[in-house]
């Protein structure tokens, strides 16, 4: 099977969940014998520069990119509040993108095209006009509810009313887009359900982030340790920018109070100048690290402080699958079907997060069964190859029906 895999932004290096989720099922996808062509975005807000094949991409068959200039433009955002179209999804419009895809589509003949995310919808046409492939999209989230939810709690009035009218634009285009897909591929049964709800009617299987084992060795010595905690994430994203202040402002004061000796190692990607200038007792900030999982496994305990986001979070995955123990909120494990108290821990509020580490110190010895019961269940329900398996399945039925 020939697939054409078109995504937003280079997915590399596996440094934040969209890059990992699209490089995971990819490479299950060729190990069950499918031919794979990588399209993507080199945006200006994520330039990779890619000077020769990489070794660590070597499960494609071909990877083409095209530089496509993203940034936010004050001038363009203004014009757009007078239209109906989404900024979120203009800002992916690109000729130069279209007509390296109008070339690959004329060349070669492709059984499917697989969109990463919401953003490579305004290509379809194009694809329906030169292509007979399915089109398959991997919704990584269900975008507008990211939005919305970031609206709500957003406090400025100003602010909180132009969040809330790029939002209502973008529900109004996600929910026009389920009538054109062949099958769509949420990362959660969550988001199918919310999808379904909003007016999806085709073909759809959950297709989540797929965990590759070999590349998570965990280490346990840590939890022989005084406690530390780790947050990583890409801090250009809003929701995790969103999660740590709050954590930083309403839950580490009070926790420090309580265990003064606790320490927080925080590491992300494109942190901004004004969290790395942030001077905060007991708070280490690492910028970018160049090996997160051995960042991970430094602390015995992950926090995802998550107040928005949708969809799954790698992150989480990671760190259950490297055997720490992640804590986070409901909104943050929404998507992975782990128990409390059993894979990991939930806190909803400050109050919470102090009765979260007070029950961990408590638990002391103990705290390595959860990490390891962490670790057993992301082997269990993430295996990209029985994910991947399951997708060609699907995908080879409908390439049946079209026949």
């Amino acid at each position: 099977m020939k697939i054409l895999q078109l995504c937003k932004k280079f997915p590399y290096p596996l440094k934040d969940g969209e890059s990992i989720a699209v490089n995971s099922l990819a490479r299950s996808l060729t190990k069950q014998g499918c031919e794979i062509t990588l399209l993507a975005m080199n945006t200006s807000k994520h330039f990779f520069q890619l000077e020769k094949p990489l070794v660590d991409l070597n499960y494609y068959r071909n990877i083409y990119t095209i530089p496509v200039d993203n940034r936010i433009k004050i001038n363009e955002a203004f014009a757009n509040l007078f239209t109906s179209e989404s900024y979120h999804i203009s800002r992916f419009i690109s000729p130069a993108f279209k007509k390296k895809l109008i070339g690959l589509l004329k060349k070669e003949s492709f059984d499917v095209v697989q969109l990463e995310t919401l953003y490579l919808a305004p290509y379809i046409p194009i694809i329906r006009k030169h292509s007979n492939a399915l089109v398959a999209m991997r919704a990584h989230n269900v975008e507008h509810e990211i939005w919305s939810r970031i609206t709500r709690n957003t406090t400025l009035g100003p602010k909180k009313w132009y969040l809330a009218h790029l939002t209502n634009k973008l529900k109004n285009y996600e929910i026009a887009q389920l009538r054109n897909y062949d099958i769509l591929l949420p990362i959660t049964q969550r988001d199918l359900e919310i999808f379904q709800k909003i007016g999806y009617k085709n073909k759809a299987v959950v297709t989540p982030i797929g965990i590759s084992f070999d590349d998570y060795q965990p280490r346990f010595d840590s939890f022989h340790k005084d406690l530390t905690i780790s947050f990583i994430g890409s801090l250009d994203w809003m929701p995790n920018q969103e999660g740590l202040i709050w954590f930083l402002e309403k839950v580490w004061g009070t926790l420090l109070g309580k265990f003064p000796q606790l320490k927080l190692h925080i590491a992300g990607r494109n942190t901004p100048d004004w969290i790395k200038s942030k001077r905060i007792k007991n708070v280490v900030f690492h910028g970018e690290v160049p090996d997160a999982a051995d960042f991970i496994n430094e602390h015995s305990i992950m926090v995802v402080p998550l107040l928005s986001g949708s969809g799954m979070r790698a992150k989480i995955l990671e760190g259950m699958a490297l055997g720490k123990v992640v804590v986070t909120t409901s909104m943050g494990l929404e998507g992975i079907e782990a128990k409390d108290k059993k894979q990991v821990l939930i806190a909803n509020d400050a109050k919470e997060f102090v009765q979260v580490f007070d029950f961990c110190y408590r638990l002391n010895g103990e705290l390595e069964m959860m990490g390891r019961n962490a670790q057993s269940f992301v082997t269990k329900c993430y295996d990209p190859d029985e994910i991947a398996d399951r997708l060609i399945q699907n995908y080879a039925s409908l390439v049946t029906e079209v026949i």
